[in-house]
């Protein structure tokens, strides 16, 4: 196991109708002055707006709105705009990952002068200014942003979709399954898959099976996720499984999977390219991706971690080669029964007219040929793009 330093201060509020009698202190204890972020119209359907607004009473509100899925950096502009012009205290966003994700380069944005893409292109300048306190209201079980430092954000005038990380995670997360009842099919599979994405990416690590403890917090996350995720397309009022799933969005990018090792992820960079020249759903590029990545590092020597997977996560038995083998099998299975797209075409992509300027920049943006768990070119990134046209 490797050295590690772990240090996680959000403080989580878990659980139905706490707005009304704790979300105004949360926010109070950082002043007076709010900004308060969110998307479209569907806080305001859902009656979770007015909660909000009726709980921010007698705070000086200003208020961000159309913050767009794969979050634009324009929304940051606008958002950097207002917090300097309002003077703002504290953010509070309400939303999914977009939201949040937005929020928090926001709230670096504020001190600093430069256009705030500088502060995405390097998360160095975000480290050596202030960072406002953001409180959130997660409204959608995916991304894990209510417990993390990182972002991400898009450019479309320059076809980037990139990660940064900042110096503080959320100060307080709101997380109410019941707010997440009214989910769509769609974002409910897309979100489940994101959540298993995360975990996929962090059990393929560099230091293989030595780490017992983190091994196993991932398995039984993975292990939820799987189980969960069905019953939530089926009953979206089932309280438990979208507490379920809402938790291991928290737990499953936190920080606390990956301590102890070597990590580095090469479907999430895969699929930016994606979402930064296409614009999808985040969540169903990663399903339509893991599976031919599954297949394009398995190897005698990554074996093991197949044979792990199979019997740990997917109960599978027989010997080594039958359960590594099948775990692909599984985990395709399991993607394809949440009832959304599996192939690049089923997303609108009929085209491969792109894939070579996304391979190189996957590889080069997030060094894949050097770092990955298996060591990726931009030929093996086409390919993989290619073999999910199909």
């Amino acid at each position: 196991m490797e050295n590690f330093t772990f240090k996680n201060t959000t403080d989580i509020r878990f659980g139905k109708d706490r707005l009304e009698t704790e979300l105004q202190a949360a926010i109070a204890q950082f002043g007076q002055k709010v900004l308060v972020t969110y998307g479209g119209g569907s806080i305001k359907k859902s009656g979770l707006y007015e909660r909000v607004m009726k709980a921010l009473a007698g705070l000086d509100v200003t208020e961000l709105s159309g913050i767009e899925p794969n979050p634009k950096i324009a929304s940051v502009r606008e958002g950097q705009k207002l917090v300097k012009d309002n003077d703002i205290d504290v953010i509070l966003a309400v939303g999914g990952g977009s939201v949040i994700d937005a929020s928090k380069v926001i709230a670096s944005a504020k001190f600093y002068d430069g256009d705030p893409w500088d502060l995405v292109l390097d998360s160095k300048k975000r480290f050596a200014i202030d960072q406002l306190p953001v409180v959130d209201i997660l409204t959608l079980a995916a991304t894990g942003t209510e417990m993390n430092t990182g972002s991400v954000i898009s450019n479309p005038e320059t076809k980037q979709k990139l990660g940064t990380g900042g110096p503080n995670t959320p100060a307080v997360s709101f997380l109410d399954p019941s707010l997440t009842f009214s989910v769509s099919k769609w974002q409910t599979a897309a979100g489940s898959i994101d959540i298993f994405s995360h975990l996929t990416e962090q059990y393929f690590d560099q230091k293989g099976y030595e780490n017992d403890v983190r091994n196993g917090l991932i398995e039984g996350i993975m292990r939820t996720v799987i189980k969960w995720a069905p019953v939530a397309l089926r009953e979206p009022d089932n309280y438990d499984a979208r507490a379920n799933l809402m938790w291991a969005s928290t737990m499953a990018l936190n920080g606390l999977p990956r301590t102890g090792n070597v990590n580095s992820w090469s479907v999430h960079p895969i699929e930016h390219e994606l979402s930064a020249y296409y614009d999808i759903t985040h969540g169903v590029g990663l399903g339509i991706l893991t599976p031919h990545w599954l297949d394009f590092i398995y190897s005698e020597e990554t074996k093991p971690y197949f044979v792990s997977l199979g019997r740990n996560v997917w109960d599978l038995t027989g010997d080594d080669d039958a359960v590594a083998t099948q775990t692909i099998v599984k985990t395709r299975e399991w993607l394809a029964s949440l009832d959304v797209p599996t192939t690049l075409p089923g997303v609108g992509i009929e085209t491969d007219q792109d894939f070579d300027a996304m391979a190189k920049s996957a590889v080069q943006v997030n060094h894949l040929d050097q770092n990955a768990f298996v060591k990726m070119t931009a030929a093996d990134v086409r390919n993989l793009l290619e073999a999910s046209m199909k």
